[in-house]
């Protein structure tokens, strides 16, 4: 297994974080590596597809939003919790567009 597919089996991303600038790289990583692996793939898959083209005002956003706590930020995402007003608009939208489908494979009807 040559080193590109198994850094993409372990980390989850496909893009490669040669050509950014070292802050986009931090972020970048920093994406796919939270607490939790349901945030590391919302957060994985829209730094993979926007890191490059956000603005520095969107990166210090997305700063911001990754400076909260995975479980508030799954809960938001999902729908289970209400998003704050202070990330209604702006680039939290964007990032919940690139949620997976996290429902059960199952249904367990013999509760």
């Amino acid at each position: 297994m040559n080193w590109q597919k198994a850094s993409t089996i372990m980390t989850g991303t496909t893009r490669s974080s040669a050509d950014i600038d070292p802050r986009r790289k931090r972020i970048l990583f920093r994406c796919w590596h939270r607490g939790i692996r349901e945030m590391d793939l919302v957060l994985g898959a829209f730094a993979d597809a926007e890191i490059e083209t956000l603005s520095d005002i969107e990166l210090d956003e997305l700063e911001r939003i990754m400076a909260e706590e995975d479980n508030d930020l799954i809960k938001w995402v999902t729908g289970e919790k209400p998003v704050p007003d202070t990330f209604r608009d702006g680039l939290f939208p964007r990032i919940a567009a690139y949620r997976p489908d996290f429902s059960p494979l199952f249904k367990d009807d013999r509760a």
